[in-house]
C-alpha cells in the first residue's frame, strides 16, 4: 500500500523529533521542576505538622489553665460562702444583741409606764373618793336634810367602792 509507505516516509522524521522533544521536556521537568514541587509539598506538609503540634500544645495548655481556673473558682466560691456565712452570723448576733437591748429598754419603759399609771390611778382613785364623799354628803343633805360629817361620808364611799 503506497499510502502507508508514504506516511512512514513523510511522518517518520516528524515522529522522531517529536519523541526527542518530549524526551527533553520530560527529563527537564523530572530534573528541574519535580524537585521544586517535591520541596514545596514537603515544606507544606512540615508546616501543617508544625501547626498541628502547636495547636495540640495550645490545647493542652488551655486544658491545664482551665483545670487551674476551675480549682481557683472552687476555692474562691468556698471562701466567698465562708465569708457570707460569717457575715450572716455576725449580722444575726448584732441583730440579736440589738433586739435584746431594745427588749430591755422596752421592758424598762413598760415598768416605768406601769408605775406611773399605778400612781395616776391611785391619785385618781383618791381624788374620786374625796369627790364622791363630798358629793354623797351634799346629796344626803339635800335629799334628807340631814347633815353628815365628811368622815362618815368618806367611810360610806369606801365601803361602797370596796364592795363594787
Amino acid at each position: 500500500m503506497p499510502q502507508i509507505a508514504q506516511l512512514l516516509e513523510t511522518y517518520a522524521s516528524q515522529i522522531f523529533w517529536m519523541l526527542v522533544t518530549f524526551g527533553i521536556i520530560y527529563f527537564g521537568i523530572a530534573r528541574m521542576m519535580l524537585p521544586k514541587v517535591e520541596a514545596t509539598v514537603d515544606q507544606r506538609n512540615k508546616k501543617i505538622a508544625d501547626d498541628l503540634a502547636t495547636a495540640e500544645a495550645a490545647r493542652a495548655e488551655a486544658e491545664q489553665l482551665e483545670e487551674g481556673g476551675d480549682k481557683e473558682l472552687v476555692a474562691a466560691r468556698t471562701e466567698a460562702q465562708a465569708k457570707a456565712n460569717a457575715a450572716k452570723a455576725k449580722a444575726a448576733a448584732a441583730t440579736e444583741k440589738s433586739l435584746a437591748a431594745a427588749d430591755a429598754e422596752i421592758a424598762e419603759k413598760m415598768a416605768t409606764a406601769e408605775a406611773d399609771l399605778a400612781k395616776a390611778t391611785a391619785s385618781a382613785m383618791a381624788s374620786v373618793e374625796s369627790v364622791a364623799s363630798e358629793a354623797a354628803a351634799d346629796i344626803v343633805a339635800k335629799v334628807s336634810g340631814v347633815s353628815i360629817t365628811p368622815a362618815a361620808a368618806a367611810k360610806a364611799v369606801k365601803a361602797v367602792m370596796a364592795n363594787g
